[in-house]
């Protein structure tokens, strides 16, 4: 410890940087020694298609991200993110395909107003977890345990376990096949600015500097005129908002609504948030952790 400490005032780096550089070189280390084992692993498309695996990803762990520096567990986002693409895929199924199973026929909406729909949705499940986390002083991890089940059931219950591919509007798959540049897809784009936004926030904004305080001390934070509660609220509003958008791109890039959609992401964007130097008490860490 004695040592790490020499060398961050050597180096002269904030904890959070140093904590970066830390993580950036063992990324090197092992994006090096993969390239050395798997021949075809240092390859544009190859590269390119693991960036765009993990986009998914990183895009739910930015909202958790905010979260954890004010010391909040957001545990609902794969259970919403599941949600949305059952109800996108529901909401935009033609309303008779022919087929006498339930989960073949939808309500027929213009793709995107189904997507407009479905994100109001998850907003209002993002309200629900931030009026009984804020206002009732119920533990986070509680609440967002409870959402997370309530939305995994609600898509098991419009997919009837199953998923809804039938009957789907041409353009349903645009979003998980659009290329930007035609280089970027679409998710990786959203990514992208989801990080930089969110670093500005976080560096440049009173709110992103905020947000530490409250992490820090509520108490202190509330008695120097935060509003403790609206940031709060607000974060967990962002961070249905982004996984319901991410279930709504997986949706698309399997061209189906399934009930098993973005299974286990709400622990994995934990581990990664953790793994990248976030504390899980706040007031630490930051967007770059979570993307190194």
């Amino acid at each position: 410890m004695g040592t790490d400490n020499k060398l961050k005032k050597r180096l002269n780096l904030s904890s959070e940087n140093f904590m970066n550089l830390i993580m950036f070189g063992v990324l090197v280390i092992f994006f090096i020694i993969a390239s050395i084992i798997v021949p075809t692993f240092f390859q544009l498309n190859g590269l390119m298609n693991v960036i765009q695996q993990q986009s998914y990803l990183i895009i739910i762990a930015v909202g958790i991200c905010f979260l954890l520096i004010t010391g909040n567990l957001d545990l609902s986002v794969g259970g919403i993110a599941g949600a949305a693409g059952v109800l996108v895929a529901y909401f935009s199924q033609a309303r008779d395909t022919g087929s006498s199973s339930a989960i073949a026929n939808g309500l027929g909406m213009n793709f995107y107003l189904a997507i407009f729909l479905t994100l109001l949705i998850c907003i209002a499940i993002g309200a629900v977890n931030a009026y009984f986390i804020v206002k009732i002083k119920i533990g986070s991890v509680i609440v967002t345990l409870g959402t997370m089940y309530i939305s995994r059931g609600i898509a098991h219950l419009v997919s009837q376990g199953a998923q809804r591919n039938v009957g789907l509007p041409a353009n349903f798959g645009i979003l998980g096949k659009l290329k930007v540049f035609d280089f970027f897809s679409l998710p990786v784009l959203i990514m992208i600015i989801a990080v930089i936004v969110a670093f500005i926030i976080q560096k440049r904004t009173i709110f992103g500097r905020n947000l530490y305080y409250i992490g820090s001390n509520k108490i202190t934070a509330r008695i120097s005129g935060i509003k403790v509660d609206k940031h709060v609220a607000i974060l967990y509003i962002v961070s249905a908002f982004l996984s319901g958008l991410t279930g709504i791109i997986l949706a698309s890039r399997f061209f189906s609504g399934r009930a098993v959609g973005a299974s286990g992401y709400e622990f994995d964007a934990l581990v990664v948030a953790l793994l990248g130097g976030m504390s899980i008490v706040g007031a630490f860490g930051g967007v770059l952790n979570v993307l190194i």
